[in-house]
Protein backbone atom coordinates (compact mmCIF):
# COMPACT_ATOMS: atom_id res chain seq x y z
CA UNK A 1 0.00 0.00 0.00
CA UNK A 2 1.39 3.52 -0.90
CA UNK A 3 1.14 6.50 0.55
CA UNK A 4 0.00 9.83 -1.47
CA UNK A 5 -0.06 13.15 -1.06
CA UNK A 6 -1.79 15.05 -3.65
CA UNK A 7 -1.39 19.01 -3.93
CA UNK A 8 -4.15 20.56 -5.87
CA UNK A 9 -7.01 18.08 -4.89
CA UNK A 10 -9.82 20.22 -6.21
CA UNK A 11 -8.29 20.63 -9.58
CA UNK A 12 -9.02 18.71 -12.85
CA UNK A 13 -5.61 16.66 -12.04
CA UNK A 14 -6.33 16.20 -8.33
CA UNK A 15 -10.10 14.97 -9.05
CA UNK A 16 -8.78 12.60 -11.85
CA UNK A 17 -6.12 11.39 -9.20
CA UNK A 18 -9.15 10.47 -7.15
CA UNK A 19 -10.84 8.27 -9.33
CA UNK A 20 -7.58 6.26 -10.22
CA UNK A 21 -7.16 5.69 -5.71
CA UNK A 22 -10.57 4.91 -6.04
CA UNK A 23 -10.05 2.24 -9.06
CA UNK A 24 -6.85 0.97 -7.34
CA UNK A 25 -7.88 1.15 -3.69
CA UNK A 26 -6.22 -1.94 -2.52
CA UNK A 27 -3.27 -0.07 -4.04
CA UNK A 28 -2.92 3.54 -2.52
CA UNK A 29 -4.23 5.65 0.44
CA UNK A 30 -4.29 9.22 0.44
CA UNK A 31 -2.34 10.70 3.11
CA UNK A 32 -2.56 14.53 2.73
CA UNK A 33 -4.95 16.77 0.29
CA UNK A 34 -4.00 19.87 -0.33
CA UNK A 35 -6.18 22.90 -2.30
CA UNK A 36 -6.12 26.72 -2.64
CA UNK A 37 -9.83 27.35 -1.58
CA UNK A 38 -12.46 25.23 -2.97
CA UNK A 39 -13.50 24.21 0.21
CA UNK A 40 -16.90 22.78 -0.75
CA UNK A 41 -15.50 19.94 -2.85
CA UNK A 42 -12.50 19.22 -0.48
CA UNK A 43 -14.67 18.17 2.14
CA UNK A 44 -16.41 16.06 0.41
CA UNK A 45 -12.92 14.83 -0.96
CA UNK A 46 -12.39 14.78 2.87
CA UNK A 47 -15.49 12.66 3.40
CA UNK A 48 -14.96 10.26 0.68
CA UNK A 49 -10.74 9.78 1.53
CA UNK A 50 -10.66 10.46 5.06
CA UNK A 51 -6.68 11.45 4.79
CA UNK A 52 -5.05 12.09 7.58
CA UNK A 53 -3.92 15.79 7.03
CA UNK A 54 -5.41 18.69 4.83
CA UNK A 55 -3.38 21.47 3.45
CA UNK A 56 -5.30 24.71 2.47
CA UNK A 57 -3.18 27.26 1.40
CA UNK A 58 -5.65 29.93 1.84
CA UNK A 59 -5.56 30.43 5.63
CA UNK A 60 -8.85 32.55 6.04
CA UNK A 61 -10.93 29.52 4.29
CA UNK A 62 -10.03 27.46 7.06
CA UNK A 63 -13.08 28.30 8.89
CA UNK A 64 -15.30 27.80 5.95
CA UNK A 65 -13.85 23.98 5.60
CA UNK A 66 -14.63 23.43 9.19
CA UNK A 67 -18.22 24.52 9.41
CA UNK A 68 -19.02 22.04 5.47
CA UNK A 69 -17.18 19.37 7.23
CA UNK A 70 -19.11 19.70 10.50
CA UNK A 71 -22.40 20.26 8.72
CA UNK A 72 -22.04 16.69 7.42
CA UNK A 73 -20.51 15.07 10.63
CA UNK A 74 -17.13 14.40 8.68
CA UNK A 75 -14.25 13.28 10.80
CA UNK A 76 -12.03 16.69 10.74
CA UNK A 77 -8.38 15.63 9.70
CA UNK A 78 -5.41 17.23 10.94
CA UNK A 79 -5.53 21.04 9.71
CA UNK A 80 -2.27 22.99 8.02
CA UNK A 81 -2.02 26.00 6.05
CA UNK A 82 0.22 28.21 4.45
CA UNK A 83 3.52 27.55 2.60
CA UNK A 84 4.53 25.60 5.81
CA UNK A 85 1.46 23.30 5.14
CA UNK A 86 2.56 22.68 2.03
CA UNK A 87 6.04 21.72 3.00
CA UNK A 88 4.16 19.52 5.39
CA UNK A 89 2.38 17.42 3.32
CA UNK A 90 5.11 17.34 0.89
CA UNK A 91 7.52 15.96 2.81
CA UNK A 92 6.26 13.59 5.30
CA UNK A 93 7.50 10.53 6.12
CA UNK A 94 4.49 8.61 5.60
CA UNK A 95 4.16 10.09 2.09
CA UNK A 96 5.62 7.33 -1.19
CA UNK A 97 4.13 9.56 -3.80
CA UNK A 98 3.79 13.76 -4.32
CA UNK A 99 1.26 13.94 -6.90
CA UNK A 100 2.16 17.63 -8.34
CA UNK A 101 -0.96 18.98 -9.32
CA UNK A 102 -1.10 22.60 -8.78
CA UNK A 103 -1.63 25.50 -11.24
CA UNK A 104 0.74 27.42 -12.73
CA UNK A 105 4.08 28.91 -11.03
CA UNK A 106 2.26 28.02 -7.39
CA UNK A 107 3.35 24.35 -7.79
CA UNK A 108 7.02 24.70 -7.68
CA UNK A 109 7.46 25.21 -4.18
CA UNK A 110 5.69 21.68 -3.33
CA UNK A 111 7.31 19.95 -5.95
CA UNK A 112 10.72 21.36 -4.65
CA UNK A 113 10.01 20.35 -1.22
CA UNK A 114 9.32 16.69 -1.99
CA UNK A 115 12.29 16.51 -4.16
CA UNK A 116 14.32 17.75 -2.08
CA UNK A 117 12.48 15.05 0.36
CA UNK A 118 13.54 11.97 -2.01
CA UNK A 119 9.70 11.32 -2.91
CA UNK A 120 8.47 9.99 -5.87
CA UNK A 121 7.11 12.78 -7.55
CA UNK A 122 4.12 12.17 -10.20
CA UNK A 123 4.29 15.26 -11.81
CA UNK A 124 1.48 17.29 -13.71
CA UNK A 125 2.84 21.03 -12.71
CA UNK A 126 4.85 21.63 -15.74
CA UNK A 127 5.83 25.07 -14.92
CA UNK A 128 7.82 23.54 -12.12
CA UNK A 129 9.71 22.21 -15.03
CA UNK A 130 10.20 24.78 -16.89
CA UNK A 131 10.61 27.35 -14.29
CA UNK A 132 13.23 25.21 -12.47
CA UNK A 133 14.21 22.16 -14.57
CA UNK A 134 17.91 22.43 -13.97
CA UNK A 135 17.54 22.67 -10.06
CA UNK A 136 14.82 20.39 -10.03
CA UNK A 137 16.40 17.73 -11.91
CA UNK A 138 19.82 18.50 -10.40
CA UNK A 139 18.59 18.04 -6.77
CA UNK A 140 16.54 14.62 -7.69
CA UNK A 141 19.81 13.47 -8.42
CA UNK A 142 21.34 13.91 -5.40
CA UNK A 143 18.32 12.81 -2.97
CA UNK A 144 17.04 9.96 -5.09
CA UNK A 145 13.85 11.04 -6.12
CA UNK A 146 12.11 9.93 -9.06
CA UNK A 147 9.95 12.86 -10.84
CA UNK A 148 7.84 10.94 -13.32
CA UNK A 149 5.56 13.10 -15.74
CA UNK A 150 1.88 13.22 -15.69
CA UNK A 151 1.10 15.32 -19.00
CA UNK A 152 -0.01 12.80 -21.49
CA UNK A 153 2.74 13.83 -23.73
CA UNK A 154 5.96 13.86 -21.02
CA UNK A 155 4.40 10.29 -20.09
CA UNK A 156 4.47 8.80 -23.21
CA UNK A 157 7.82 9.82 -24.19
CA UNK A 158 8.85 8.05 -20.98
CA UNK A 159 7.06 5.16 -21.92
CA UNK A 160 8.59 4.81 -25.58
CA UNK A 161 12.06 5.62 -23.61
CA UNK A 162 11.82 2.10 -21.84
CA UNK A 163 12.31 1.05 -25.44
CA UNK A 164 15.71 1.93 -25.73
CA UNK A 165 18.88 3.98 -23.82
CA UNK A 166 19.13 7.52 -24.46
CA UNK A 167 22.34 7.69 -26.34
CA UNK A 168 20.20 6.17 -29.17
CA UNK A 169 17.83 8.74 -29.38
CA UNK A 170 17.95 10.68 -32.47
CA UNK A 171 14.94 13.18 -31.37
CA UNK A 172 11.57 13.44 -29.18
CA UNK A 173 8.70 14.70 -31.27
CA UNK A 174 6.07 15.89 -29.21
CA UNK A 175 2.33 16.09 -30.65
CA UNK A 176 -0.05 18.61 -30.78
CA UNK A 177 -3.76 18.75 -31.41
CA UNK A 178 -3.52 22.23 -32.82
CA UNK A 179 -5.97 24.10 -30.93
CA UNK A 180 -9.24 25.44 -31.79
CA UNK A 181 -7.77 27.67 -34.29
CA UNK A 182 -5.66 25.00 -36.60
CA UNK A 183 -7.60 25.08 -39.65
CA UNK A 184 -9.09 28.55 -39.23
CA UNK A 185 -7.93 31.61 -41.56
CA UNK A 186 -9.48 34.60 -39.63
CA UNK A 187 -7.97 37.40 -38.07
CA UNK A 188 -6.92 35.83 -34.65
CA UNK A 189 -6.75 39.81 -33.69
CA UNK A 190 -10.72 39.31 -32.64
CA UNK A 191 -11.07 36.06 -31.61
CA UNK A 192 -12.79 35.69 -27.98
CA UNK A 193 -12.21 33.95 -25.27
CA UNK A 194 -15.13 31.92 -25.34
CA UNK A 195 -13.79 30.54 -28.94
CA UNK A 196 -10.17 30.28 -27.50
CA UNK A 197 -11.79 27.93 -24.37
CA UNK A 198 -13.27 25.76 -27.20
CA UNK A 199 -10.95 23.21 -27.28
CA UNK A 200 -11.57 20.48 -29.91
CA UNK A 201 -10.15 17.12 -27.85
CA UNK A 202 -9.15 17.94 -24.45
CA UNK A 203 -11.36 19.53 -21.76
CA UNK A 204 -8.80 21.19 -19.48
CA UNK A 205 -8.22 24.23 -17.30
CA UNK A 206 -8.84 27.70 -18.56
CA UNK A 207 -5.07 28.43 -18.38
CA UNK A 208 -3.96 26.12 -20.13
CA UNK A 209 -6.46 25.61 -22.74
CA UNK A 210 -6.23 29.15 -23.64
CA UNK A 211 -1.69 27.89 -23.64
CA UNK A 212 -3.15 25.18 -25.98
CA UNK A 213 -4.84 27.41 -28.35
CA UNK A 214 -1.79 29.72 -28.88
CA UNK A 215 0.20 26.30 -28.70
CA UNK A 216 2.70 28.06 -26.12
CA UNK A 217 1.53 24.82 -24.05
CA UNK A 218 3.91 22.73 -26.72
CA UNK A 219 6.13 25.26 -26.19
CA UNK A 220 6.59 25.09 -22.15
CA UNK A 221 6.40 21.19 -22.99
CA UNK A 222 9.52 21.34 -25.27
CA UNK A 223 11.09 23.30 -22.03
CA UNK A 224 10.15 20.38 -19.94
CA UNK A 225 11.22 17.61 -21.91
CA UNK A 226 14.57 19.25 -22.40
CA UNK A 227 14.81 18.53 -18.52
CA UNK A 228 12.95 15.91 -17.80
CA UNK A 229 14.93 13.68 -20.31
CA UNK A 230 18.27 15.22 -20.55
CA UNK A 231 17.74 16.26 -24.01
CA UNK A 232 18.66 18.98 -25.22
CA UNK A 233 15.81 21.33 -26.95
CA UNK A 234 16.79 21.40 -30.71
CA UNK A 235 16.36 17.59 -30.46
CA UNK A 236 12.80 18.40 -29.29
CA UNK A 237 10.32 18.75 -31.89
CA UNK A 238 6.74 19.65 -32.09
CA UNK A 239 4.47 18.10 -34.72
CA UNK A 240 0.59 19.03 -34.73
CA UNK A 241 -1.22 15.48 -34.44
CA UNK A 242 -5.32 16.54 -34.84
CA UNK A 243 -6.31 13.56 -33.66
CA UNK A 244 -4.90 13.29 -30.42
CA UNK A 245 -4.20 9.72 -30.47
CA UNK A 246 -0.07 9.05 -30.79
CA UNK A 247 0.82 11.21 -28.00
CA UNK A 248 3.90 11.28 -28.91
CA UNK A 249 6.92 9.96 -29.95
CA UNK A 250 10.43 8.69 -29.89
CA UNK A 251 13.53 8.78 -32.59
CA UNK A 252 16.43 6.67 -32.68
CA UNK A 253 19.62 6.79 -34.46
CA UNK A 254 18.91 3.84 -36.89
CA UNK A 255 15.46 5.60 -38.12
CA UNK A 256 13.17 4.06 -36.20
CA UNK A 257 10.30 5.63 -34.31
CA UNK A 258 8.05 4.58 -31.14
CA UNK A 259 4.81 6.06 -30.57
CA UNK A 260 2.23 5.94 -27.52
CA UNK A 261 -0.73 5.76 -28.16
CA UNK A 262 -4.44 6.05 -26.14
CA UNK A 263 -7.61 7.89 -25.64
CA UNK A 264 -7.78 11.62 -24.43
CA UNK A 265 -8.25 10.76 -21.23
CA UNK A 266 -5.95 12.11 -18.23
CA UNK A 267 -6.62 8.83 -16.18
CA UNK A 268 -4.07 7.17 -18.22
CA UNK A 269 -0.56 9.10 -17.82
CA UNK A 270 -2.00 9.21 -14.20
CA UNK A 271 -1.93 5.89 -13.50
CA UNK A 272 1.14 4.92 -15.10
CA UNK A 273 2.63 7.03 -12.58
CA UNK A 274 1.32 5.77 -10.07
CA UNK A 275 1.54 2.32 -10.88
CA UNK A 276 5.49 2.87 -12.30
CA UNK A 277 6.88 0.45 -13.79
CA UNK A 278 3.83 -2.20 -13.16
CA UNK A 279 0.82 -1.56 -15.14
CA UNK A 280 -2.56 -2.35 -13.86
CA UNK A 281 -5.65 -2.97 -15.43
CA UNK A 282 -7.40 0.36 -16.11
CA UNK A 283 -10.56 2.32 -15.49
CA UNK A 284 -9.70 4.20 -18.99
CA UNK A 285 -11.33 2.40 -22.05
CA UNK A 286 -8.80 1.71 -25.08
CA UNK A 287 -8.56 3.15 -28.41
CA UNK A 288 -11.69 1.57 -30.34
CA UNK A 289 -9.66 1.29 -33.48
CA UNK A 290 -13.34 0.73 -35.42
CA UNK A 291 -13.25 4.66 -35.59
CA UNK A 292 -10.07 5.91 -34.88
CA UNK A 293 -9.83 6.96 -38.42
CA UNK A 294 -6.20 8.23 -39.89
CA UNK A 295 -3.73 9.56 -38.21
CA UNK A 296 -2.23 12.94 -39.33
CA UNK A 297 0.83 14.63 -38.96
CA UNK A 298 2.08 18.34 -39.97
CA UNK A 299 4.53 20.90 -38.77
CA UNK A 300 2.93 23.86 -36.64
CA UNK A 301 2.59 27.57 -38.34
CA UNK A 302 4.97 29.52 -35.98
CA UNK A 303 3.99 32.51 -37.77
CA UNK A 304 0.92 32.39 -36.67
CA UNK A 305 1.63 30.86 -33.24
CA UNK A 306 4.98 32.59 -32.25
CA UNK A 307 4.61 31.45 -28.51
CA UNK A 308 6.58 28.25 -30.12
CA UNK A 309 9.15 30.19 -31.28
CA UNK A 310 9.22 32.25 -28.16
CA UNK A 311 10.05 29.42 -25.81
CA UNK A 312 12.50 28.20 -27.58
CA UNK A 313 13.94 31.11 -27.73
CA UNK A 314 13.76 31.45 -23.60
CA UNK A 315 15.34 27.62 -22.89
CA UNK A 316 18.25 28.90 -25.45
CA UNK A 317 19.11 31.63 -23.44
CA UNK A 318 18.82 29.67 -20.51
CA UNK A 319 18.92 30.81 -16.79
CA UNK A 320 16.01 32.59 -15.79
CA UNK A 321 14.41 33.20 -18.92
CA UNK A 322 12.42 30.35 -18.86
CA UNK A 323 10.72 31.55 -15.63
CA UNK A 324 10.01 35.15 -17.39
CA UNK A 325 7.71 32.94 -19.86
CA UNK A 326 5.68 31.33 -18.24
CA UNK A 327 5.07 34.12 -15.69
CA UNK A 328 4.72 36.88 -18.83
CA UNK A 329 1.97 34.24 -20.33
CA UNK A 330 0.34 33.81 -17.05
CA UNK A 331 -0.47 37.20 -16.65
CA UNK A 332 -0.83 37.61 -20.53
CA UNK A 333 -3.70 34.78 -20.70
CA UNK A 334 -5.55 35.99 -17.50
CA UNK A 335 -5.40 39.55 -18.91
CA UNK A 336 -7.04 38.16 -22.36
CA UNK A 337 -9.18 35.74 -19.91
CA UNK A 338 -10.53 39.32 -18.48
CA UNK A 339 -11.36 40.59 -22.25
CA UNK A 340 -8.81 43.48 -21.06
CA UNK A 341 -6.48 42.42 -24.13
CA UNK A 342 -6.51 40.50 -27.89
CA UNK A 343 -5.24 36.93 -28.23
CA UNK A 344 -2.65 37.90 -30.50
CA UNK A 345 -1.56 40.48 -27.60
CA UNK A 346 -0.27 37.00 -25.76
CA UNK A 347 2.40 36.67 -27.75
CA UNK A 348 3.40 40.28 -27.99
CA UNK A 349 3.31 40.85 -24.58
CA UNK A 350 5.70 37.74 -23.64
CA UNK A 351 7.75 38.96 -26.52
CA UNK A 352 8.86 42.56 -24.89
CA UNK A 353 9.00 40.77 -21.42
CA UNK A 354 11.98 38.38 -22.64
CA UNK A 355 13.46 41.12 -24.29
CA UNK A 356 13.45 43.46 -20.98
CA UNK A 357 14.81 40.76 -19.28
CA UNK A 358 18.31 40.97 -17.55
CA UNK A 359 18.51 38.63 -14.88
CA UNK A 360 19.54 35.46 -16.75
CA UNK A 361 21.78 33.79 -14.38
CA UNK A 362 24.18 30.17 -15.05
CA UNK A 363 23.58 29.14 -11.53
CA UNK A 364 20.13 28.53 -10.64
CA UNK A 365 18.47 28.52 -7.33
CA UNK A 366 15.24 28.20 -5.81
CA UNK A 367 15.55 32.74 -5.04
CA UNK A 368 16.48 33.47 -8.09
CA UNK A 369 13.62 31.83 -10.20
CA UNK A 370 10.97 32.75 -7.35
CA UNK A 371 12.66 36.59 -7.99
CA UNK A 372 12.19 36.29 -12.00
CA UNK A 373 8.70 34.90 -11.37
CA UNK A 374 8.08 38.13 -9.31
CA UNK A 375 10.09 40.79 -11.50
CA UNK A 376 7.78 39.29 -15.02
CA UNK A 377 4.54 39.00 -13.50
CA UNK A 378 5.03 42.99 -12.08
CA UNK A 379 6.46 43.68 -15.71
CA UNK A 380 3.74 42.36 -17.88
CA UNK A 381 1.23 43.91 -15.51
CA UNK A 382 2.32 47.59 -16.34
CA UNK A 383 2.28 46.60 -19.84
CA UNK A 384 -1.11 45.49 -20.18
CA UNK A 385 -2.61 48.44 -18.47
CA UNK A 386 -0.70 50.18 -21.08
CA UNK A 387 -1.93 48.17 -23.88
CA UNK A 388 -5.50 48.63 -22.68
CA UNK A 389 -5.27 52.30 -22.42
CA UNK A 390 -3.96 52.26 -25.88
CA UNK A 391 -7.40 50.77 -27.17
CA UNK A 392 -9.41 52.66 -24.95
Amino acid sequence: MKHLTIIGSTGSIGQNTLHVVRHLSESFKVFALAAHSSVKLLAEQIEAFQPQVVSLTDPQRLDELRRHCGGKGIRLPEMVTGEEGLRAVASAGEVDIVVSGAVGAAGLFPTWVAVQAGKTVALANKESMVLAGELLSGTAAKTGARIIPIDSEHSAIDQCLRSGRREEVRRLILTASGGPFRNTHENLERVTPEEALNHPTWRMGRRITIDSATLMNKGLEVIEARWLFQIPEDKVDIMVHPQSIVHSMVEFTDGSVIAQLGTTDMRQPIQYALTYPDRFASCVPGIDWSTAGRLEFMPPDTDRFPCIRLAYQAIQEGGTAPAVLNAADEVAVQAFLDRRIAFTDIPRLIEKALEAHQGSSSRITFENVMAADTWARRFSLEKVDRVRMAKS
